[in-house]
């Protein structure tokens, strides 16, 4: 099946062809549609498995589904940063590849769309893919990757959320066990049991018919009514008992250890990585990663240059028959994934080695100079014939 030819001047029969934007828009449309669809089905499957570990301690800490939903909102544009490019090749190299079996390139073709005018909405397209890759990587995903920190520390810290467990034994911190019997919907307790046993030598317990967990200024309180309070001394050999009508306990004493400000390199926007505001704590070590890490978020948006300039290539150039067409889909394939792992490769060396940061903008040049010079017609078999050719030459001469 014919497949359209790059033509140096643009031309057909010598004339120059009209342009046809309506084309262009018509490519760029059914290039966008799969790559939206196909991000979002990938992204669905990487999200449902991420979100687990936050589904259990959302449920374990007893918080509420407004609340699971923003977390894993905020979760969301990290994958999107290693998805999209990679659904954005595969539904181009699909998207051609249906142009080309249905025969609409060749039509276009006859019209006079010339390979060049083809390239503009794949690349149009490419540069949409990463702009968002960009928007993702740069802002969102560190963005989303700080406050869902943020959030996790105040939920793990949350002693109410910690203690809404009718009928069982929770032990929010270490030392400290509390029993509810049950909970109203108006935020009354009833049956409560509190042992607080981090001074071993003098262990106390709080037995309270009733009570109310409420949210102050000052932070968490538990007050309790109608109990007594069990006071052992000398290990245990002697027990105090006091009765009291309402007692009063401060649970943010039992939250956990305060937080580390230290930033985690996907917590870290990119002038952080590149110059970071700690004036201690930051090793020669941690700045090598940090470099690492900034050239590699600047680099992975270009992979979708060299991404739609491959599918390009592997669909616009050889010959049509079906298994051709496959070998070179999944040439393709490969090339572009062994590109991406070799992406992931280099960083490891990179946070060792600085210098070798470059390698994160070399690979998608390579990629997208491999794909141009077999769009130019430097293919393998064609370098071969010319071998052969030139071989026959000079055997006869």
């Amino acid at each position: 099946m014919a497949s359209l030819r790059p033509q140096a001047s643009g031309s057909l029969n010598g004339k120059r062809p009209p342009r046809l934007p309506r084309l262009s828009f018509y490519v760029l449309g059914q290039l966008l549609e799969p790559a939206a669809v196909l991000t979002f089905l990938m992204t669905s499957v990487i999200w449902l498995v991420l979100i687990l570990p936050l589904l259990d301690l959302v449920i374990n800490r007893g918080q509420s589904a407004p609340t699971f939903l923003y977390l894993i909102l905020l979760l969301l544009p990290t994958p999107l940063v290693i998805i999209m490019p990679i659904a954005f090749f595969f539904a181009i190299l699909f998207t051609l590849q249906r142009l080309q079996g249905d025969s609409e390139l060749v039509v276009m073709a006859s019209a006079g769309y010339s390979l060049r005018q083809l390239a503009v909405p794949v690349l149009g397209c490419a540069a949409v893919v990463m702009a968002l890759t960009y928007a993702c990587v740069l802002y969102l995903a560190p963005a989303g990757q700080r406050a869902l920190r943020d959030k996790v520390l105040d939920i793990r810290a949350d002693m109410a959320g910690a203690l809404l467990n009718e009928g069982e034994f929770n032990t929010p911190s270490q030392g400290l066990t509390v029993f509810i019997r049950q909970l109203a919907s108006n935020g009354e307790i009833g049956g409560i049991l509190v042992h607080d046993s981090r001074d071993r030598a003098r262990p106390v317990t709080y037995i309270a018919e009733k009570g109310i967990l409420a949210q102050t200024p000052a932070g968490t309180r538990l007050i309790m009514l109608d109990g007594t309070i069990e006071t052992g001394s000398q290990a245990g050999k002697q027990l105090q008992v006091l009765h009291f009508e309402s007692d009063t306990i401060n649970l943010d004493q039992f939250s956990g250890p305060a937080r580390y400000t230290l930033r985690k390199i996907n917590e870290r926007y990119l002038g952080e990585l590149f110059w970071p505001p700690e004036r201690y704590g930051v090793t020669q070590k941690i700045r090598d990663q940090f470099f690492a890490e900034a050239h590699n978020r600047i680099a992975q948006p270009l992979y979708c240059i060299a991404f739609a300039l491959i599918a390009l290539a592997a669909v616009m150039r050889g010959r049509q028959q079906r298994g051709s067409v496959a070998l070179r889909l999944t040439i393709a394939s490969l090339a572009a994934i062994g590109l991406r792992i070799a992406g992931y490769g280099i960083m490891g060396m990179a946070q060792r080695n600085p210098p070798l940061v470059a390698g994160f903008y070399l690979l998608p040049a390579l990629g997208a100079a491999g794909a141009i010079a077999v769009l130019a017609g430097y293919t393998p078999a064609a370098l071969m014939a010319r071998w052969r050719a030139g071989a026959i030459i000079g055997s006869g001469a």
